[in-house]
């Protein structure tokens, strides 16, 4: 358990967050977010009960390891059942066994050990808090204490949230948050990016530290400046340091600034980075270089809105929202001694995990179409669209380096093609990528009739000719050889259209 900030410290950074969220997923999220901090478990889930029934009990949000298989749900559903009909809180460390549940086989349950508090408003259930380990555990009287002190605190939020009942029917996705956010160059159609755009709608509007987690090339410094954009603070500056960029006894001056004579070559004043954010954002990524010694320091000006340059007795007040990003797990760097517990608390008041391009699959023909056109313009080439092949090969491959290796990628294909070339293909692929391509190719051949190649072959010949003209559909009727009604007939048989 952690305390290395005090209990009640975090409730006060958590409240002013939630009274700030109209979306339901992101109170959800939030609340899930300090289960995990809190109580170190395996898994937290959130169960929520129809309002307009107080019947249909659902489950709306897990994290951790929580796979949500049919025996977990079952004990779920049993476990919830039996809170809210003796109202009050079910523990126990060793579920398996309990003697409440007999009649289940629980043998091939990952969970071992679980913890459920009802959340209450007024005389009715909003719904109950979940977590669970895998391994035995002897819950102290305060874990049980924190848990069911986090679920009267939250519930009454959950009544200020628009509609409740939305969760217990089809929703359709937020067109008009994808289209705000292209504004910001972050594109993307899948489930996991528009949750990750919900979670930068509810930070835009809070003037809170933000911690952003995701692998290496997935556009962390991108979403800090969306966040920045949309924010409060947009008319400040957004200023953005690579920790790892600079030698360890640089970085100190970079932050905080100096002051002449402070050390050789030190000639004059300088401000630092924190200083030159003033009004605005200061982003750092790699935030997990920082050396301990300057963790240490920016824990001061965390704490105390101050900073001092080095070689001065003289502290200086700012105003400065930080969003700092890792590609590894803080969490782990503070288990391992390398990052210092005090400030990951610090910084951890409002994180947010940033899918990779493999979670985002769906995404990559927008994302390559989207460079591709970039690219071709900076280069003054042709292309303008990607043939069906290429993006199969595309979407089938392994990127390690997420978008950034995505955008190098296009990059160099658009370099290689010849400059009145209309169509990237694979038949542009550099020598190195010959081999997987035609290994993408030929599995993909095996899954599929001569029926869909026969569609797929003349779904290309129509978007080609469509390129050659400007997607003029007379025109490139003409050019086939059939009339204009066929062609529109074909291209909504065949679901071609230019975007």
């Amino acid at each position: 358990m952690n305390e290395a900030i005090p209990y009640h410290e975090r409730l006060l950074e958590l409240l002013p967050l939630l009274n700030r969220q109209t979306e339901l997923q992101e109170i959800l999220r939030l609340v899930a977010g300090e289960m995990m901090t809190l109580l170190r478990p395996d898994a937290a889930t959130i169960q929520l009960i129809n309002p307009s029934t107080q019947e249909t009990v659902r489950t709306v949000f897990r994290q951790g390891i929580d796979e949500g298989n049919p025996l977990m749900n079952l004990a779920k559903t049993v476990i919830s059942g039996w809170v809210f009909k003796y109202n009050k809180t079910f523990q126990s460390d060793n579920f398996m066994a309990d003697r409440r549940f007999t009649g289940t086989d629980w043998s091939a349950l990952a969970m071992r050990s679980v913890i459920c508090t009802p959340m209450r408003l007024g005389d009715g259930f909003v719904g109950a808090l979940f977590v669970f380990y895998t391994a035995k555990a002897a819950f102290r009287e305060t874990e049980v204490a924190r848990l069911e002190r986090l679920a009267d605190l939250v519930s009454p939020y959950f009544r200020h949230v628009q509609d409740l009942t939305v969760l217990f029917q089809t929703s359709l996705p937020d067109s008009a948050l994808l289209k705000k956010y292209e504004a910001a160059t972050l594109l993307g159609k899948s489930a996991p990016f528009l949750e990750l755009l919900y979670s930068l709608e509810a930070a835009s509007q809070c003037d809170v530290r933000v911690l952003l987690e995701g692998e290496s090339g997935t556009g962390k410094e991108r979403v800090a400046r969306a966040i920045h954009r949309y924010s409060s603070r947009q008319s400040g500056p957004f200023v953005a340091l690579d920790c790892g960029a600079l030698p360890a006894h640089l970085i100190e001056s970079e932050l905080f600034g100096h002051t002449r004579g402070a050390f050789t070559g030190a000639d004059r004043d300088k401000k630092g980075l924190i200083e030159v954010a003033e009004g605005g954002i200061l982003f750092l990524d790699e935030i997990s270089n920082l050396p301990l010694e300057v963790q240490s320091k920016l824990l001061r000006v965390l704490q105390e809105n101050e900073i001092r340059p080095v070689g001065s007795s003289k502290s200086r007040r700012v105003d400065v929202r930080f969003i700092a990003a890792a590609s590894s797990s803080l969490r782990d760097q503070v288990a391992n001694g390398h990052f210092r517990e005090d400030l990951f608390y610090r910084l951890y008041v409002y994180p947010i995990r940033i899918p990779n391009l493999a979670e985002r699959a769906e995404d990559i023909p927008l994302l390559a179409l989207h460079f591709m056109k970039r690219f071709s313009g900076e280069q003054k080439k042709s292309v303008k669209s990607l043939s069906r092949p290429m993006i199969q090969f595309l979407k089938g491959r392994s990127w390690r380096g997420n978008i950034r290796e995505l955008e190098n990628f296009i990059e160099r294909m658009v370099t290689v093609i010849p400059a009145d070339g209309l169509v990237l293909d694979v038949s542009h692929l550099p020598r190195e990528f010959e081999e997987e391509a035609n290994s993408a190719s030929l599995v993909a051949k095996t899954k599929v009739s001569l029926r869909k190649r026969l569609q797929i072959a003349e779904r290309d010949i129509l978007t080609a000719a469509l390129e050659k003209v400007e997607w003029n559909q007379s025109a490139a009727a003409r050019t086939l050889g059939i009339t204009e009604q066929v062609m529109r007939y074909r291209m909504k048989r065949l679901n071609v259209s230019r975007f």
